[in-house]
């Protein structure tokens, strides 16, 4: 998943921690029957807790723009077409398949112009854990934190192609990581091969790599493996999909004389 996703969802959300002690707090203890599904506090209209409730169901509802509206990433989209916007729909429909049907809102503090509100959402594992959304008024309206202030600026300064140079980024750190995989699979699949090397769908069939890395589709790359003619020897190659638009270089691990996996990039786009 991009990055662009874990700002959406998961920089909305840390750990909760303890309030600051001059606030307006409603947690459940304030819950009543008027509160909507999902929610166990009294949800104000208009309200945080409201802000955080509609951005979810947004996101349930596959409707990004809108979602990504009522964060601090909306300078990254106000600028982009609707049909820029469906180049990140795999990633944001990754989003939203995580987005539980009912997000429960258990608890606003409000301090002035800054809000937290906590509910219950999925964490890297998946598991629903108590988790804290950080707003800000922006004059009458609730603005989620999706990204600290730096981000925040450099969202301001570049815009609708912020979104491109975050996928860019993502998809290459992925590459890196998924090349590292690769040479660690290569070196168990070896120890238990008589010291040969093993091609893609050897790697994936001993379990060693995930299937998706034969295609570029979530991943921005694709992947190769070639073998010496013994296969006592390999390298493995990263290369964007569509340079400029998945990534802007290509990674490629060797082995060095000391027969350890030597990692290599280059921009190879032009």
């Amino acid at each position: 998943m991009l990055t662009l996703a874990v700002a959406l969802v998961n920089g909305c959300a840390v750990e909760s921690s303890k309030a600051a002690p001059e606030s307006s707090v409603r947690s459940t203890e304030s819950r009543n029957s008027a509160a909507p599904t999902g929610a166990t506090i009294d949800i104000e209209p208009n309200s945080a807790a409201d802000t955080v409730r509609v951005f979810y169901k947004y996101l349930r509802e596959k409707k990004f723009r809108e979602a990504i509206f009522l964060t601090n990433l909306r300078p990254a989209v106000e600028g982009l077409t609707d049909t820029e916007l469906k180049e990140f729909q795999v990633d944001f429909e990754e989003i939203a398949a995580v987005v539980p049907e009912q997000v429960q809102i258990n608890g606003e503090i409000v301090s002035g112009e800054s809000a937290t509100v906590t509910a219950k959402l999925p964490d890297d594992d998946g598991k629903l854990q108590i988790q804290e959304i950080k707003l800000r008024r922006d004059g009458d309206i609730w603005i989620i934190l999706s990204v600290d202030d730096d981000a925040e600026k450099r969202i301001k300064k570049e815009g609708k192609n912020y979104f491109y140079a975050l996928r860019i980024e993502t998809h290459e750190d992925e590459a890196r990581t998924m090349l590292d995989r690769i040479s660690k699979a290569q070196m168990v699949y070896s120890l238990q091969n008589g010291n040969l090397y093993g091609d893609v769908d050897q790697l994936i069939g001993a379990g060693f790599l995930p299937a998706d890395v034969r295609s570029s589709d979530s991943t921005g790359y694709k992947y190769s493996v070639k073998l010496n003619a013994d296969k006592t020897s390999y390298s493995a190659r990263a290369e964007p999909a569509v340079y400029g638009k998945t990534g802007n270089r290509t990674f490629i691990v060797e082995l060095n004389d000391k027969r350890q996996p030597h990692l290599t990039s280059k921009d190879l786009g032009k």
